[in-house]
């Protein structure tokens, strides 16, 4: 009997110490620990670093509720490994189709946000678009009532931040009024609008309401929340300043379309990014090389994007670093001193000598009628259609989502390596075509070699050949074209319009500059080959000479 009842109470002891384990795992593969949760979605990789800030945030805030990210069919198994390192719970949807014939292209899914009214295994949902941050704890929205949001541009309703008590027979109400119901928007944030009638005469949320009045007051079908829990960096744009106390701030919504916080360039538009960069750079390793928001793969690009340009230089101009020798820069420098000693300026000479120590006045007549009237014309146009194609190719290859620093430095690389090898190839053709031009001509080139002995006693001409005008155009461009994003951060301007219209106005400065860069360059270059016509041209490490 003893025996029997041992071993009846052994059983049991397993049996519950299984079932405890069964109950433990079954919690750790649902990822369900609590009975309120914060929420947000992912269509795509594109905005997988910013639900990773979003949770770094989420934590950092001082939250230990559930972070659930509903995850669909174009997310990589890698996104989803990364997120659920990060403490996220990923559980899998299938996409809802908008029924909005008219609608912008990036609201394809946007429909599908409507499945958090069905997240039922969870009493209260808060949830958060994955392109806002918290900056202070907001665990004080789950006591909000049956539906919470934020009133936007007036009357109309935001859906970046919603409070939601999910339900099973809202949510089927919901889909069955998506094709009738209207979208003002196209998306999902029209219909709810449409969907909560009322929404903008709806009491204002308390959260430091004490719970004896709370509690005596009937739950309210609908709330408003303050801009505090949604604070729109579009409005913060036109004011430069939050509507609110920016010390009492929860959340901010990055609200400027298609310019996303991870985007390197939108940095050194919108001071309040900086927020958003200071959480990503505190990411942690959740999985080998992800530290920082880093990207594995595009952190392998980014070495190749930056040292591909200075290996494309080397090899297209390693025969002129190698002819450089200490004599041929001592040479140099004396060509330097003495045509700053006979007063040289940048007129269009060949040498970029003053014209007046090199030409009489009777030659100089000559070759300003030698060269071709549209020649400078044409150039300006070939300056300025090279450098946008430069840029935008620059942008193109550079990945957006690098931090701003390396962004910038790699799209100046790289439009600087394409300007140069681009244009300086154009201006190798208008100098082989001065020197085709003098060919077919007849004119005397004695003179002027005999001159260039006297003049740069005994240094040879093609010393010369890198001049100090292209030097002087080429580092006036550089440095104008670094200060067009640079200077409003100098200067500590923060207003997104005043940064712009600083930018504008360098860039203006830049484009006169390059106008009057390019005329002389090429102008120079033509009447250099007319000057060379029997003089085999050296090469040199200038890419514009």
């Amino acid at each position: 009997m003893k025996f029997r009842t041992w071993s009846l109470f052994r059983f049991l002891v397993i049996l519950f110490s299984l079932s405890q384990q069964l109950g433990f795992l079954t919690n750790k593969v649902s990822g369900s620990q609590s009975s309120e949760a914060y929420a947000t979605l992912l269509y795509g990789d594109e905005f997988l670093l910013g639900v990773r800030v979003l949770g770094k945030s989420i934590r950092e805030s001082g939250s230990t509720k559930d972070m659930v990210v509903l995850v669909s069919d174009g997310v990589s198994d890698y996104a989803k490994k990364l997120l659920q390192a990060d403490g996220w719970i990923v559980e899998m949807i299938s996409l809802l189709a908008n029924p909005n014939q008219v609608r912008p292209t990036r609201f394809w899914g946007v429909y599908t946000k409507l499945k958090i009214f069905n997240m039922t295994n969870y009493k209260k949902v808060v949830y958060l678009d994955a392109d806002t941050i918290v900056v202070k704890n907001i665990d004080d929205l789950f006591k909000c009532g049956k539906f919470c949001g934020n009133l936007k541009h007036s009357e109309r309703m935001n859906s970046g931040v919603m409070v939601v008590e999910p339900s099973k027979e809202t949510f089927n109400d919901m889909i069955s009024k998506v094709t009738t119901l209207p979208s003002y928007t196209g998306g999902d944030q029209g219909f709810l609008n449409s969907y909560f009638t009322g929404f903008a005469s709806a009491r204002l949320f308390e959260p430091n309401l004490s719970p004896d009045v709370r509690n005596s007051r009937p739950v309210p079908e609908m709330e408003r929340l303050s801009t505090l829990y949604n604070a729109d960096v579009g409005l913060y744009a036109l004011a430069n300043k939050w509507m609110v106390d920016e010390k009492e701030l929860r959340v901010i919504h990055y609200t400027l379309g298609p310019l996303k916080p991870w985007d390197w360039w939108t940095s050194w538009l919108l001071q309040p990014v900086d927020i958003w960069q200071s959480v990503r750079e505190r990411l942690e390793d959740s999985l080998p090389g992800t530290g920082g928001g880093r990207i594995p793969s595009e952190e392998r690009l980014v070495k190749f994007l930056f040292l591909l340009p200075l290996i494309i230089l080397v090899l297209c101009y390693y025969r002129s670093f190698l002819q450089i020798k200490k004599g041929s820069i001592c040479n140099f420098i004396r060509h330097l001193y003495y045509k700053f000693r006979a007063g040289g300026g940048l007129a269009y000479t060949s040498t970029g000598v003053s014209s007046s120590s090199i030409l009489n006045s009777s030659q100089q007549i000559s070759n300003a009628s030698q060269v071709p009237a549209y020649l400078g014309g044409v150039s300006v146009l070939v300056c300025f259609f090279v450098g946008l194609v430069s840029l935008a190719l620059a942008v193109a290859v550079v990945p957006r989502q690098v931090m701003p620093w390396t962004g910038l430095l790699l799209v100046y690389e790289w439009t600087f390596t394409l300007f140069l090898m681009t244009f300086g190839g154009y201006l190798q053709l208008i100098y082989r075509w001065g020197k085709a031009t003098t060919a077919q001509a007849q004119s005397n080139s004695t003179d002027l070699e005999s001159f260039d002995f006297d003049s740069g006693k005994g240094h040879q001409r093609h010393v010369a050949g890198c001049d100090i005008a292209s030097w002087y155009y080429g580092l006036g461009m550089s440095f104008l074209a670094i200060s067009v994003p640079l200077l409003p951060c100098v200067m500590g301007i923060t207003a997104l319009f005043t940064r712009v219209g600083l930018m504008v106005v360098v860039g203006i400065v830049l484009a006169s500059f390059m106008t009057y860069a390019s005329e002389h360059l090429a102008i120079s270059a033509f009447l250099k080959g007319r000057e060379d016509r029997d003089t085999p041209r050296t090469r040199t490490i200038c890419l514009i000479c």
